[in-house]
Formats: C-alpha cells, sequence, structure tokens
C-alpha cells in the first residue's frame, strides 16, 4: 500500500508539472505573463476547504463521454436509467443519462453540418423577393427587401471565396502530400523532420531532391513545425473547414434538418431530439469541457480549473450556425435539470428569433443560472457589431445573468490580446487565456485550440470554483466577484485584426483578465465579514 501510495505521489506530481508546461493558463501571474493563479489557489486559498459538486452545462457540438479525462466528471441524470428506452424521470427526455442532443433525431441519426443564419435567412426571403427590385415594393416590405439584398449578396460571396480557398489548399495538399512521400522513400524514412531535412539539405547531390527537400524545409521553420506531419494535419484541417464553408454553411441547396423531424418553426416545440450527446463532431465541445473541469485525480492527462465539477453535455451547435429554437431549448433543458452555470462557446452574426433565446435567458434568470458566453472571434468591436446572443436583452438593458469573455495570450506585451478576438468597452465584461489553450480531445487525446470559446470555459471553470467552495453565493454574486477580482492590465496592446496600438483597459468593461487567485481571496473575505456580522 504504502508504495502504491509513492507512485500515486510520483505520478500526481508528473501530471502536475506536464500542467505547468502546457497548461499556461493555470499558472501564476508574473509581471511577464497573464496565467490565471489555479494551482496557487489550491495550494494556498482551498486546501483546508471541501467543495460541493456544482453542475456545469457545456451547450456546445457534442463531448466525448469516454474520454479517460471527463467520464468521471460527466453529470449523471440520478432518475434515469440508461439504455432502457424510457423517460424514467418523466423530464420529456429519454435516456438522457449526461444530457441531450438538440440536433439529432429519434432514429439515431445527427445533424453534423448546417447552413449560416445569413444562408436560412437568403433562402427564406428568396422566393418572396428574387427578382423584384425595391421601388415596386411597399414601404413597410422595403426594410425586408433591404435584408434579402444584403443575405444575397453575404451569401454569394462567402460560398465563391470559400470555394476558391479550398480548391487552392486541397492543391497544396495533393502537392506537398506527394512530396512528402517521394522524399521519405527517397531517404527511407518514415517520418520528414527538420533534423532529417537539414542533413538530407547538405548531403544530397541531386537537384531533382533537393529542391523539395529545401522547400519543405523552409515551410516547416517558416511554421515553426517539428516535422511534416504536423504541416500535414494542419493543412487536412483547414482543407476540411474550408469544404463545409463552401459546400454546407453558405450553400443555398443544402438543408440538413429533416434529420431532427421537427418543425422548425414551432418555437414552442421542445420534445425532439436523442441522448447522444457526442455526436459526430465532438472535438470542440470536448475541448471546452476539458477546461472546465477534466479531471483532476486520475494522475492523467491535465487539469481542469473545477475540481468538484460535473459537465451536463447538451449538443445544439453543428458545424455551422446554431438554430435560435435549439438554444432556447438547450438552455431551458440545462436549467430544469439542475445547472447552475452554463458555458456557452458559439455565435452568430444574425439572430431572427432573438426573443426566443431571451425568454430562455430570462428564465434562466428567473431560476438564478449562470450564463458565460464567448465574445466571438471575428476580430470586432461588438459594441457596434452584431454578436449573437447578444450580452443585451433587445430593450436595450444588460442581461445581468451573463458573462462576456474575450480572449488574452499568455504573455502580458503587445499581444496579451488574442489577435482575432472581439472586443468591447460596453459589451465585454472581462477577458481571460483563449490562445494556444491545451485541453482535452475525443479519444483520450490533447492538443492545443484558440478561440473565444477557450476563454469561456476559464471563466465558467472559475465561477464553478466558486460556487463549488462558496455555495452560499448566488449568481449576481459570482459574477461580481469574477468581475471585480479581475487583474486590471494597463499594457499597450495591438487592437484586435489591426497594428494600431490601444490600451488593454479600453477593450472591456473591466480592462482585466480573471484572476482565479484574487476572486477566491475575495469570496473569502465576504464570507468572513458576514460572518463577523
Amino acid at each position: 500500500m504504502k508504495k502504491l501510495l509513492i507512485s500515486a505521489s510520483v505520478c500526481l506530481l508528473s501530471v502536475a508539472a506536464l500542467a505547468q508546461e502546457t497548461q499556461w493558463y493555470l499558472q501564476d501571474k508574473t509581471d511577464k505573463t497573464a496565467g490565471i493563479n489555479v494551482e496557487r489557489t489550491y495550494r494556498e486559498l482551498l486546501k483546508d476547504r471541501k467543495p460541493t459538486p456544482v453542475v456545469v452545462a457545456v451547450i456546445d457540438g457534442g463531448i466525448d463521454t469516454t474520454h479517460e479525462d471527463l467520464k468521471r466528471v460527466l453529470w449523471v441524470n440520478p432518475k434515469e436509467i440508461a439504455g432502457n428506452g424510457k423517460d424514467d424521470d418523466n423530464n420529456g427526455y429519454v435516456d438522457d443519462v449526461h444530457g441531450w442532443n438538440f440536433i439529432g433525431g429519434k432514429d439515431g441519426r445527427n445533424v453534423s453540418y448546417e447552413t449560416a443564419e445569413v444562408t436560412r435567412l437568403y433562402v427564406q426571403l428568396k422566393p418572396k423577393y428574387e427578382g423584384k427590385s425595391r421601388a415596386s415594393l411597399k414601404p413597410d416590405e422595403q426594410k425586408e427587401y433591404d435584408l434579402y439584398v444584403k443575405t444575397k449578396a453575404e451569401v454569394e460571396k462567402n460560398q465563391a471565396q470559400y470555394k476558391a480557398q479550398y480548391q487552392g489548399i486541397n492543391q497544396f495538399y495533393q502537392q506537398f502530400s506527394t512530396a512528402v512521400d517521394v522524399l521519405k522513400k527517397a531517404l527511407n524514412v518514415s517520418k520528414l523532420d527538420t533534423l532529417t531535412l537539414r542533413k538530407a539539405s547538405d548531403t544530397l547531390t541531386d537537384a531533382t531532391l533537393k529542391r523539395p527537400v529545401t522547400g519543405i524545409l523552409r515551410l516547416l521553420n517558416q511554421q515553426g513545425a517539428p516535422n511534416t506531419d504536423v504541416v500535414m494535419d494542419e493543412l487536412e484541417k483547414a482543407n476540411e473547414q474550408l469544404k463545409s464553408r463552401a459546400e454546407y454553411n453558405y450553400n443555398p441547396d443544402f438543408d440538413s434538418r429533416a434529420i431532427v423531424g421537427d418543425n422548425p418553426n414551432d418555437f414552442t416545440q421542445r420534445d425532439y431530439g436523442n441522448s447522444d450527446i457526442a455526436g459526430p463532431r465532438a472535438d470542440h465541445g470536448t475541448h471546452v469541457a476539458g477546461i472546465i473541469g477534466a479531471d483532476r485525480t486520475n494522475n492523467l492527462g491535465i487539469l481542469g480549473i473545477s475540481d468538484a465539477v460535473q459537465i451536463m453535455g447538451v449538443r445544439a451547435v453543428p458545424d455551422g450556425d446554431e438554430r435560435d429554437k435549439d438554444v432556447a431549448n438547450a438552455i431551458r433543458y440545462a436549467v430544469d435539470n439542475g445547472a447552475k452555470i452554463i458555458n456557452m462557446s458559439f455565435g452568430k452574426d444574425y439572430s431572427p428569433q432573438r426573443k426566443v433565446v431571451e425568454d430562455a435567458e430570462r428564465y434562466a434568470l428567473s431560476k438564478g443560472v449562470l450564463m458565460v458566453h464567448a465574445a466571438g472571434n471575428d476580430g470586432k468591436d461588438i459594441d457596434t457589431a452584431a454578436n449573437y446572443p447578444a450580452p443585451r436583452f433587445m430593450d436595450g438593458k444588460d442581461i445581468p445573468n451573463v458573462i462576456t469573455v474575450g480572449a488574452s495570450a499568455e504573455t502580458n506585451d503587445a499581444d496579451l490580446v488574442a489577435s482575432f478576438s472581439n472586443y468591447g468597452k460596453q459589451t465585454v465584461d472581462v477577458f481571460a487565456p483563449g490562445k494556444d489553450i491545451y485541453s482535452t480531445v475525443p479519444g483520450s487525446k490533447y492538443e492545443n485550440n484558440s478561440g473565444t470559446s477557450m476563454a469561456s470555459p476559464v471563466v465558467a471553470g472559475v465561477a464553478a470554483v466558486l460556487k463549488s467552495y462558496f455555495p452560499k453565493l448566488t449568481y449576481a454574486d459570482i459574477k461580481r466577484i469574477i468581475v471585480q477580482s479581475a487583474t486590471p492590465y494597463k499594457t499597450k496592446v495591438h487592437r484586435p485584426e489591426s497594428t494600431d496600438l490601444v490600451d488593454f483597459a479600453t477593450l472591456s468593461k473591466t480592462g482585466g483578465i480573471v484572476n482565479l487567485y484574487d476572486a477566491v481571496k475575495l469570496a473569502l473575505a465576504e464570507e468572513s465579514g458576514s460572518k463577523g456580522k
């Protein structure tokens, strides 16, 4: 037994050490880096406290329920019997053991790709306005006609652009793949890394081989890639993404909704979908879930931010734009089944059924549920640009139970703000680490991803720590503590997608980056103060 305990300690130290190397965002804040002090918080402030498990819903594209670092922390519906084909708890959803899938059919099929919302709007308006002129319409129709013209132009432009990019990347991929295969055979190696290519460049005399060796080595150096496998993997991902945008997202002739079998225009309908919370594309949601609460006790992989979380999977986000109806139902499902925090790492430019979503958000508000939303990855100011779900209600009032999160990077310099991140002095509450975030992906694997989609679960994880260690805190308390404890930065940074230097403080309400240590310290101080009264 003693030997096993020693081995476990060594393993735990190894995982903790690995986390320090790969999960920069867990590290302590310094003058040069912008970590959020996760490990220090557990080590210094929470070591003598016991948490109460908290349910966090991840509304996303799917979660790998078999992942080694997630399976223990998944929410389990206590009143549902797995696989018996019955709605044991009478909540309207059969076999929802770990959550629900609103973009799946009762026959087990699942939506993988979807159109963008702008495409759906164009398809909806086209029969009414195609071939007509604005002057021929009644005044009350002209505004809708203008929307038709705008959506048509946007869809046609995007489809043509992504089709051209896909064809170009695909052609390069084929050429690169062929060159790599030829060189592997010529050099009799199974992998082309920079060392092998350097040696070949120095020793080869055959110009037909030396030329591609030099070109590939230059490409690897430019990309900072150790070998051609990494480049091939990135090219394949780019290929797939561009293809999906050209052939599905911006293709007016594509429609996958029949798989679900609902009436897409009945926004009161809730009894649709299936229990498969993984679906066919669980990469994004699995990565998000790991950031929030990957198992901190199993000595494997990574460390989640929260050590007492139960992850509820709610699948509503396809490759394409999520539908307002599904988002609203996902929020309601999460609230009704015990989630206290909801992570929403998704967004879009149009929301034709915005009221449906807002009604669900008001429902969450009435039940005291906190929602954390990614600000988006368009490098734009969402004080003026559309981004949905919006941080404000249609009447202009802030949504009190929503935290909107921008993405920050590791180093405290001009690149502190992720170049892709949306921002807004009036609409983004706080920034959080969202660049090069190492987390779980399907197949019990791990990889780096970037996006405000990664920053949002960092904040959701912080919220989960606060709720689990201080269970009396309300959603309003948690939001206030996160906002008040954010570390303010005055660093001159590049405004996203520009070379302009601006004060970091001008890009969000707080001008700060979330800080778990200071958040817990504030919660402890308030708890101590309330006890002293």
